[in-house]
């Protein structure tokens, strides 16, 4: 299985950290960038490729990737980064995501528990995306509504009344899930916002159709960096999590059985 890493943006909000290194490739632990924990967690989690998909500093992030062994990972370049949100990288991505795939945020930091949990949960639904829950949401979240296990609406400005969730920058597609998210990326593309959306438009718009369920992943362990604040808070996070070298594989009995369920799910 395929993961697709959304790595385009220069991460302003943490400058001047960010003023030449991309916001993946900064190292709150010291040697190990962002970028190195996400490909560690997801080849214990037995995701076999990696697409990066760049744009800010792609130089610093094909650096770092070209330093990852182990796992086959690669990077993919957005020519028009500076003029487009995360729906214009994912449409740049796009013939990537020619069968089932997991689709990360590029600043969204996890345990490998929550891809595997989401794994586990996912196949009901054409796409999965994982959800936490907390006692309450500012405005920057990316909230959700759902009833049970099917997504009704994502989005940051959602009616607070209906809000119980959030989305972590995560989520799983199958085979027909990879299909409609495709068309509907290239359909909004085609009008003139397209370029300014977020990607989760696309899932908020999919969710009213039915076709989107989610996967709570409330009380493991992920953070993400948006700011100062987010990056001194995931210095302390990642410190309780087992930090693993990009080469690891999917080899003790957690990592297998989720291995052997991504292979499952691509037979859907």
């Amino acid at each position: 299985m395929k993961a697709i890493i959304l790595s385009a943006g220069q991460g302003s909000r943490l400058m001047p950290l960010t003023e030449v290194t991309p916001k993946c490739c900064l190292r709150p632990w010291g040697e190990v960038t962002i970028l190195e924990w996400q490909i560690s967690q997801l080849a214990v989690c037995g995701i076999e490729e990696v697409v990066v998909v760049t744009g800010f500093g792609h130089e610093v992030v094909d650096d770092v990737v070209s330093n990852i062994k182990g796992i086959r990972v690669r990077s993919l370049f957005n020519p028009f980064y500076r003029l487009s949100d995360n729906m214009g990288t994912c449409w740049v991505a796009r013939h990537e995501m020619n069968g089932p795939f997991v689709l990360i945020n590029g600043d969204t930091l996890f345990e490998a528990a929550v891809l595997q949990h989401l794994v586990k949960d996912a196949g009901r639904f054409p796409i999965t995306l994982a959800t936490d829950q907390k006692v309450s949401y500012d405005d920057d979240d990316m909230k959700i509504w759902n009833e049970r296990d099917r997504l009704c609406r994502v989005g940051k400005k959602l009616d607070r009344s209906h809000v119980n969730g959030e989305s972590i920058g995560m989520m799983v597609f199958h085979q027909a899930g990879a299909q409609i998210f495709v068309k509907k990326i290239e359909d909004l593309m085609q009008k003139g916002d397209g370029l300014k959306r977020w990607y989760l438009s696309a899932i908020d718009e999919l969710a009213q159709t039915g076709v989107v369920g989610i996967s709570s992943i409330h009380g493991l362990s992920w953070c993400e960096v948006d700011d100062p604040v987010d990056f001194a808070h995931a210095e302390q996070v990642v410190q309780v999590w087992p930090i693993r070298p990009a080469s690891v594989k999917a080899e003790d009995e957690d990592g297998q059985a989720a291995s052997n369920r991504l292979h499952a799910y691509i037979q859907k």
